[in-house]
């Protein structure tokens, strides 16, 4: 009768029927309100029984009397409406992409099989077929308006630091400049239009208390703009703060946080990282805009149903939104492309792929109409070389890269360590007062240093330029006495002077002040974006390494390694180029991306013949960082909050079982199962107060242990408060059963509760001598929450995403308990 049960034809393959959730976007990655059905369509009610009075609840495949017939059709008219809610998931908990990839399978069968009824039908399934390419549209067009307005306040602010624009408050530095007759060549950055704080408060622009209240009015702007950015952030949205890159990762793997793409979030993230960014914190805007792209993703996904009622689709939108932000970040549609898919996405198929490349298309497109930077590119440091490279550069250029490798893994143990004392010690308690700490002694050490006062994305463009005739900056100057026409003529002892020297030491300091405040700014709670910042480390080492190369192939070009290459006259060495690697360098070492990375860059400059160089420093820079860990910087603070995310990268290489890593463990209590036919209500509520998991596998009877299908928590919960809503007779000494014919009752027993709809007929199983390497890779590439471990088909435990992550920091050497999320 067991196996009759079991095998019966109740047990085919799950079909899917989507349902309308009244999710809204004020809750984030919401999951669509979804009734999975695994059974055939006689079984359409959720609760099933004969309503007649006197019957014994038996279910027959003949029908009954008419008495019985009616009340049972009137039940079913009244449940057929979908219960909104079941199939849905709890804040920080796992979506089941097998689930969901499923569902949306049997949405679109549902539409092809109905767009030939008529126009209405087919005029439908064109819109579902065109949505996604809609909402990735909205969102690069949204994307690219937002970039530039970031843009254009930020530059505006951070020149506020420094003076005003008399002629027109709303120019920055530059701009109010611009039409000015009265600016000389050496003196380009001044005009009567633009004061100085000094000018305004004192009427004198030189001298010691010139300086003294520019220096005053610094570091005063500079803290208003972080006390604000931390206010609003700690007040209005806790998760704009941060770059938002490893919640986005975790998220796109299938991990929910409500709240960290919605409305509120977007806002105060736009806000903020203008006055992050303004307020002279050794960070960037670059990361945070990939985490404001992906908000507009997950906002307009809520307009499609498409998207807003499966949560595998809405990731699929927000992969597109993640390369949408790095294309406006750096101007590199295609490299954003690229770091979608080598960095953050998690599910990658083919139409994503294009629909990312679509988007960010458009919101590069978008950029471009801003013009934030008024010089007609989408960034502010683009340049271009006309110089090639020689085959001895090479060398530096790996040096460069060891730099980078270095640097990245001293950066990700001391900032991870930083972050950990944040996290254990009072020190962390106070937001707002490390951030005013950190925002003073930023504003106080840099205000002095020309390199480190300016703007972090104006100091690469500088360490970026190649010197030539036109240019003014200090490290240019040994070419401005030269005759343009000429690099190294013969006699001229104009190689290098006073001015450049004073830059490399002024450059060395920057590099020092650089390092040290990027560890403590990183993870502050304002948008901190650590792409510029380690740019601008690499830039600076790079353009420190290009004038030494520089001034030695200058003084010794009779050298066996410069005779070849560089003539008497002939402009060999390109310092910018290096400064170019060494920021790629630098970049790749703190996230280990490689491709993306080298072709960002690439788009950045222009240049095809600078790839062979960037891939040698890039891949040079990622074997060192990796021989200290192969973590980046965003999975080291993935596994320090305890994010569920299982990195496709890392290697299982254990040879431990199933058995070994299931629960319960040997002085574990019994595992929480339910029976599927002689459970009563009161029994079933009370196994789910007593316990918190979030679901129970489904077995035959208490002896067998034989494996019927799998329950979810909340749709359990759901189920029965809806029946408790919507049907009479429902107590608490009601039989409950997921099978597919009500077991015989008495006569005077009250109305049973059918929950088989709710019942995952075919959950994914293992036996228990399944080595733990396949049950990883399991995991990993078919996206599951949780899987059942079975012996000859009895029932033995299960392994959660949450058991194989304290497994493998228990394999580690790590305190498994330490690493999960709370």
């Amino acid at each position: 009768m067991e196996s009759e049960q079991l095998f019966n034809r109740g047990y085919c393959r799950n079909s899917y029927n989507s349902i309308t959730s009244a999710s809204s976007d004020e809750e984030l990655l919401d999951g669509a309100g979804v009734i999975m059905d695994f059974h055939t369509t006689e079984d359409d009610n959720l609760l099933d029984g004969d309503a007649s009075p006197g019957s014994n609840y038996a279910m027959s495949n003949g029908g009954g009397g008419a008495g019985g017939v009616s009340s049972s059709t009137h039940l079913l008219d009244l449940l057929e409406e979908p219960i909104p809610g079941v199939g849905t998931y709890d804040d920080f908990h796992t979506i089941d992409w097998v689930r969901e990839k499923c569902k949306d399978r049997e949405r679109h069968r549902k539409i092809n099989s109905k767009k030939k009824e008529s126009a209405w039908e087919f005029t439908k399934s064109l819109y579902d077929a065109w949505s996604g390419w809609l909402v990735v549209t909205l969102t690069g067009l949204a994307s690219g308006a937002l970039a530039g307005l970031i843009d254009i306040a930020a530059d505006w602010m951070n020149d506020l630091k420094e003076g005003v624009c008399l002629s027109a408050m709303w120019f920055n530095h530059e701009q109010c400049c611009w039409g000015s007759n009265e600016t000389t060549f050496a003196e380009r950055d001044k005009c009567p239009q633009w004061k100085t704080w000094a000018e305004l408060i004192l009427g004198q622009a030189e001298g010691p208390g010139s300086y003294i209240m520019n220096y005053f009015m610094y570091t005063y702007w500079a803290l208003a703009f972080a006390f604000l950015a931390v206010c609003l952030v700690k007040v209005f949205a806790p998760y704009a703060c941060g770059s938002g890159i490893p919640e986005i990762k975790t998220i796109l793997s299938g991990f929910i946080i409500r709240g960290y793409l919605g409305k509120w979030t977007l806002m105060i993230k736009t806000i903020t990282l203008v006055l992050a960014v303004a307020s002279g914190l050794s960070l960037g805007k670059e990361g945070p805009l990939v985490h404001v792209a992906c908000c507009c993703g997950n906002i307009f996904s809520y307009l499609f149903p498409k998207y807003s009622k499966n949560e595998a689709k809405k990731r699929e939108v927000l992969s597109a939104a993640s390369a949408a932000g790095v294309s406006v970040a750096f101007g590199a549609p295609i490299g954003g492309v690229l770091f979608s898919l080598e960095e953050v996405s998690y599910y990658f198929p083919l139409k994503t792929l294009w629909r990312s490349f679509f988007a960010a298309l458009v919101a590069a497109f978008v950029l471009r109409s801003i013009n934030p930077f008024g010089n007609s590119r989408l960034v502010l440091f683009y340049v271009e070389y006309h110089t090639p490279w020689y085959l001895f550069e090479l060398f530096p250029f790996i040096l460069l890269g060891v730099f980078g490798g270095l640097w990245g893994a001293f950066f990700i143990r001391a900032n991870i360590a930083w972050c950990r004392r944040r996290k254990s010690t009072r020190f962390g308690k106070y937001p707002v007062l490390e951030v005013i700490t950190v925002a003073a002694i930023t504003a106080i050490v840099a205000f002095p240093n020309p390199y480190t006062r300016q703007n972090t994305s104006e100091l690469i463009k500088e360490l970026f330029t190649d010197c030539g005739p036109l240019e003014s900056s200090q490290l240019c100057q040994y070419r401005s006495q030269m005759n343009g026409s000429q690099a190294y003529p013969e006699g001229s002892d104009a190689a290098s002077t006073p001015g450049v020297y004073s830059a490399m030491w002024q450059l060395s300091l920057a590099l020092i002040f650089k390092i040290i405040m990027t560890i403590f700014t990183f993870g502050l709670k304002v948008p901190s974006g650590l792409f510029i910042p380690s740019m601008a480390i690499g830039a600076i080492a790079g353009r420190i390494v290009g004038i030494a190369v520089e001034q030695l192939a200058y003084y010794h070009h009779d050298w066996f390694l410069f005779k070849e290459w560089c003539e008497v006259g002939a402009d060999c060495i390109t310092p910018g180029l290096y400064a170019m690697v060494g920021a790629a360098a630098c970049l790749g070492g703190v996230t280990r991306m490689t491709v993306s990375l080298v072709v960002i860059v690439f788009e950045l400059t222009g240049g095809l013949e600078y790839i062979v160089p960037l891939m040698a420093a890039v891949m040079t820079s990622k074997w060192v960082g990796d021989a200290f860990g192969r973590e980046g910087i965003y999975e080291s603070h993935i596994r320090l909050n305890g994010y569920p995310f299982l990195d496709a990268k890392e290697e299982f290489t254990h040879t431990t079982l199933a058995r070994e890593v299931m629960r319960p463990r040997r002085n574990d209590p019994p595992l929480a199962v339910l029976t599927q036919d002689d459970l009563t209500l009161a029994e079933l509520q009370a196994i789910i107060n007593e316990t918190s998991y979030n679901g129970f596998p489904v077995i035959v009877s208490k002896e067998s242990q034989r494996l019927v299908g799998f329950a979810l928590r909340r749709d359990i919960t759901i189920a029965i408060e809806n029946a408790r809503r919507k049907q009479e007779g429902i107590m608490l000494n009601s039989r409950v059963y997921f099978t597919q014919h009500a077991p015989t009752l008495p006569a005077d027993s009250p109305r049973p509760l059918k929950l088989r709809s709710i019942l995952d007929m075919s959950p994914f199983t293992v036996t228990d001598h399944t080595p733990m390497e396949i049950v990883v890779d399991i995991f990993r590439k078919l996206g599951l929450r949780q899987c059942l471990v079975t012996h000859n088909g009895r029932l033995l435990g299960i392994i959660t995403k949450k058991d194989i992550l304290r497994h493998m920091a228990q394999m580690a050497n790590q305190d498994p308990e330490s690493i999960m999320f709370n």
